[in-house]
């Protein structure tokens, strides 16, 4: 009888055909044996036991090769992004709210390749119905949290929630209790932020030594004050939370970028809010957005699963665009095969 046996092959969760050796695990990834060196929960498997020694579900394998030293990184290989004293390679920021089940959210934090993710700090939802927290699903050995402020519509609830996220991240020993996602929103209709109150956070949080990554319209006006009061990143909205409308005023975005990168170009710039699906993402990128952060465009999708692959690769794919530099638009054709030595004409 088949069944099915979830493991971690080198560092990714992977659904594999069972009962399975580690003979015929290398069969169905189709690695041959005298390529590669096997370990299981940190045993090394040696080649004559490959053919008797199972896989059982749950089991952490690694499987490595040999490659040339030194190297250089692919010429795709996004560099590293850096924000304040942090530093990651994913430029994908996702939630965790508004999953149906803990366990798709957990698979879809994998399947988007992201290192950070964020969450809201909350007195209720302690435990779901069946007793279980948000924790137990989100490693924080793997992914550097970042607390947000979301819901607070006052600059006193959002330094008090932020206070509160640190605490609860010292405690978890996770990198991420030095840093917090700002937002404090002016209403409750279009969620969109209060400037005063949000330039007001920003000072005081900064002065407390946090890195703040601060929510905002695409007011470049207000990314600039941000950016002057300390803030470790500025993360304009696409358009309002949860909309799906994308990037509705790239020009903004634009002169945020212009602005803020201007004598600074590795200041980190963040489309937060408003992402509906990948072609939003690689729009945001190709602008020359640092990265995106999202939720419910992952969450709110009929394939969640399916989406966070698509996010994951949208970001891919912006950052390589907005580096070729695309073409001009014009307003008439232009061949793409020469028209001399056409047959039969002179």
């Amino acid at each position: 009888m088949v069944t099915t046996l979830e493991i971690t092959l080198n560092g990714q969760r992977r659904e594999v055909p069972g009962p399975l050796t580690v003979a015929g695990l290398l069969a169905h990834l189709k690695l041959r044996p005298e390529h590669v060196a096997v370990e299981i929960n940190r045993d090394l498997v040696t080649r004559r036991r490959h053919a008797e020694t199972a896989v059982a579900p749950g089991d952490v394998l690694e499987i490595v090769t040999l490659v040339g030293g030194g190297a250089p990184a692919a010429e795709h290989e996004a560099p590293t992004l850096t924000i304040g004293g942090h530093t990651v390679r994913s430029r994908l920021f996702v939630g965790t709210g508004k999953y149906a089940t803990l366990e798709l959210m957990r698979e879809c934090l994998d399947a988007s390749g992201c290192e950070v993710v964020t969450v809201a700090v909350r007195r209720e939802r302690l435990f779901d119905r069946e007793g279980r927290n948000l924790l137990d699903f989100l490693d924080p050995k793997r992914y550097t949290i970042l607390p947000n402020t979301a819901g607070c519509f006052s600059a006193e609830e959002a330094l008090r929630t932020a206070r509160l996220g640190r605490e609860l991240l010292e405690g978890l020993g996770n990198p991420g209790a030095d840093w917090v996602k700002l937002e404090v929103l002016a209403d409750t209709r279009t969620l969109l932020p209060d400037p005063v109150a949000t330039l007001e956070s920003t000072r005081v949080l900064v002065k407390e030594g946090f890195q703040v990554l601060c929510y905002t319209s695409d007011d470049p006006i207000m990314a600039r004050r941000l950016k002057e009061a300390g803030a470790a990143s500025v993360m304009p909205a696409g358009s309002p939370i949860g909309s799906g409308q994308g990037v509705l005023n790239p020009n903004n975005i634009r002169i945020i970028l212009e602005d803020l990168k201007g004598g600074d170009p590795s200041y980190p710039v963040i489309v937060d809010a408003g992402v509906g699906t990948a072609s939003d993402v690689a729009v945001a990128m190709e602008l020359g957005c640092d990265g995106v952060l999202l939720n419910t465009g992952i969450a709110g999708a009929k394939d969640p699963l399916r989406m966070a692959h698509a996010m994951r690769l949208a970001v891919e794919a912006g950052r390589l665009a907005s580096g070729a530099g695309r073409i001009a638009r014009k307003l008439y054709a232009t061949a793409s095969s020469p028209t001399q030595g056409l047959v039969g004409r002179n």
